[in-house]
């Protein structure tokens, strides 16, 4: 069924109804803005009738900058916004308070991380191993990623065709500062068939 992933259906909900109900949910965010493919608007609308949906763009930097246009022509230009995706249904609330505190305290980028857990390895193109990375430092990233907004447009202005999977990577390079917030192991990301099977059990327990 090749459908997008955010209207794929978790315990009979699509992913995106999940995540738009956990961002509101939260207590910390006054408006969500969903950027989805044309064809799939009115759909969207329907579903999440509580968000401002918009169309995205081919690429996620392009989606993530019609976003942008829409926060600041708003309820009020927003001062700070936060980066998700539909594909983490059952990120918790404190997860997403976590990040919002850390920018109400000053930060101007906020990410949450989880430690590696697993031995990583760095491989050659024909699969040899050449050598074993040291995973103290290593991080794993989730959503939603925190900005101010203009540090975030700033970031995308700096890089007007930059293709990134990470805005705050793109931060990075435009010399910011990014800080981490504790993440949680429910803000998992559902990729693959057996990412939404956990994802069902942990819908279930939370029922």
């Amino acid at each position: 069924m090749n459908i997008p992933k955010a209207f794929v259906k978790l315990q009979g909900r699509p992913l995106l109804s999940w995540a738009v109900g956990g961002l509101l949910a939260s207590s910390v965010v006054d408006e969500v803005i969903v950027m989805v493919p044309p064809d799939m608007l009115d759909d969207a609308r329907a579903l999440v009738p509580q968000a401002h949906v918009v169309v995205g763009g081919a690429e996620r930097t392009d989606s993530v900058r019609a976003g942008l246009t829409a926060a600041a022509a708003g309820r009020g230009a927003a001062e700070l916004v936060l980066v998700h995706d539909a594909a983490r249904p059952l990120t918790p609330a404190p997860m997403i308070a976590r990040v919002v505190s850390a920018l109400r305290d000053g930060a101007s980028a906020v990410i949450p991380v989880l430690p590696v857990a697993d031995t990583v390895k760095r491989v050659s193109p024909d699969g040899a191993v050449v050598a074993t990375v040291d995973r103290t430092d290593l991080r794993a990233v989730q959503t939603p990623q925190g900005f101010t907004a203009a540090a975030l447009c700033g970031a995308y202005d700096a890089a007007p065709g930059a293709l990134a999977t990470d805005d705050a990577g793109l931060v990075e390079r435009a010399g910011g500062t990014v800080v981490t917030v504790p993440g949680d192991p429910l803000a998992m990301k559902i990729t693959t068939a057996f990412d939404l099977r956990v994802a069902e059990v942990l819908a279930q327990e939370q029922k």
